[in-house]
C-alpha cells in the first residue's frame, strides 16, 4: 500500500487541510498505517501534481493561507483501481520476537522486565480501542455500512490487543517459572 492510498482514502471522508488531515490520520489510520506529518505534506504535493487532489484556501483562512484538500475524479479513479488489485497478508516483522530468540540461546538475558512494559502498553491500547468501540459503535443503534466496515477494522485492532495481551501474560508467566532456582538443570 501506499501513502497515497491511504490519504486518497482520508480526503474522500472529509476533505481537509494537510493539518488537519495529519491529526485525523493520527487518531484513524494512523492505528495501522503510520506516516509522519512531514510525509503527508510531501504525498499531498505529489498527489496535486498527479491530479489526484486539488487545494483551495478557504475564505474563512484568514492571514493563514490554509490550504484545504480535496479529491478529484482522477483521484477517486485510482483509489478505486488499487482498491481491488490483491493485497498480500501483513507479515510479522517483530524485534522483540528476535530478542526472545537471543535469550533463548543466551540464558543470561532477563526481558521480563520489557515483557511487562509490552504488556501494559498492549492494554493500554485495547482499553483505548474498547472505549472507542463502545463510543462510536453502541449495541443500541443500526450501524450504516460504512459504520459496520469501520466497527470490523476496529475489531481486528482488538482482536490484536487482546491476543497480544494473552500470549504476553503468558510468555511472561513461562520467563518466571524458568528464572525460579527450581527450574535450572
Amino acid at each position: 500500500m501506499s501513502l497515497a492510498h491511504a490519504v486518497l482514502t482520508s480526503l474522500l471522508e472529509k476533505p481537509s487541510s494537510g493539518y488537519d488531515l495529519a491529526r485525523r490520520f493520527d487518531k484513524s489510520i494512523g492505528y495501522f498505517w503510520h506516516a509522519t506529518h512531514q510525509q503527508i505534506y510531501r504525498e499531498l504535493a505529489r498527489m496535486e501534481r498527479a491530479g489526484w487532489i486539488e487545494s483551495s484556501i478557504p475564505a474563512d483562512a484568514g492571514k493563514t493561507r490554509k490550504k484545504e484538500y480535496r479529491v478529484l475524479p482522477a483521484g477517486r479513479t485510482e483509489l478505486a483501481r488499487w482498491a481491488v488489485q490483491s493485497a498480500p497478508p501483513a507479515e510479522l516483522r517483530d524485534e522483540f520476537m528476535v530478542k526472545l530468540r537471543a535469550d533463548a540461546v543466551l540464558s543470561e538475558v532477563d526481558l521480563r522486565p520489557e515483557l511487562a512494559r509490552h504488556l501494559a502498553l498492549h492494554q493500554e491500547k485495547l482499553a483505548h480501542y474498547l472505549a472507542i468501540e463502545a463510543r462510536d459503535f453502541p449495541t443500541t443503534r443500526t450501524l450504516s455500512r460504512h459504520a459496520r466496515i469501520q466497527h470490523m477494522i476496529l475489531k481486528k485492532g482488538i482482536l490484536f490487543e487482546q491476543g497480544s495481551v494473552a500470549w504476553t501474560q503468558e510468555m511472561l508467566c513461562l520467563l518466571e517459572q524458568l528464572a525460579a532456582p527450581a527450574a535450572h538443570p
